[in-house]
């Protein structure tokens, strides 16, 4: 099973703990990056710690949820070894995962309720990346300079 990161901010941290329980529940690792409780907190600060674990290679994937889930995913693609993708059902997940081989999802806690949150966790794990002409396309997405106009 995979090592996975979680964190999220005080408005998602109810859906954070949701998640964190399903993930444990298939057998996957989690390390909660917080916060602890619903105190406010500032989403940025959350989302640089979990990309940071992402991209040392210390988890596998991360789950990144504040109110909206944007602010959260805003901060964790500053990193540029992340690719957060901001999902609200199943489909868009798989589809990060096959085309874009995000490797962070991004939810919103006020948004998106317990039950589909699963449901995209769980599309998201279970989707692999299809690589072919999608790898050159990821690769672009880390080396700005290699995206070029076709000849």
């Amino acid at each position: 099973m995979s090592r996975i990161a979680i964190a999220s901010d005080h408005a998602a941290f109810e859906l954070k703990s949701a998640l964190a329980e399903h993930l444990r529940g298939k057998g996957h690792e989690v390390i909660d990056l917080g916060p602890p409780s619903t105190d406010s907190v500032d989403y940025p600060l959350y989302g640089y710690k979990l990309a940071d674990a992402v991209a040392s290679g210390a988890v596998d994937k991360g789950v990144a949820l504040c109110g909206s889930g944007i602010g959260i995913s805003i901060a964790v693609n500053r990193n540029p070894a992340c690719r957060c993708a901001l999902v609200s059902e199943p489909l868009s997940a798989s589809l990060a995962r096959q085309h874009n081989d995000a490797n962070v999802i991004a939810m919103g806690g006020r948004l998106v309720g317990a039950e589909m949150a699963k449901a995209c966790l769980d599309a998201f794990l279970d989707t692999p990346f299809l690589g072919d002409r999608h790898q050159r396309r990821v690769d672009q997405l880390s080396n700005p300079v290699s995206a070029k106009e076709p000849a």
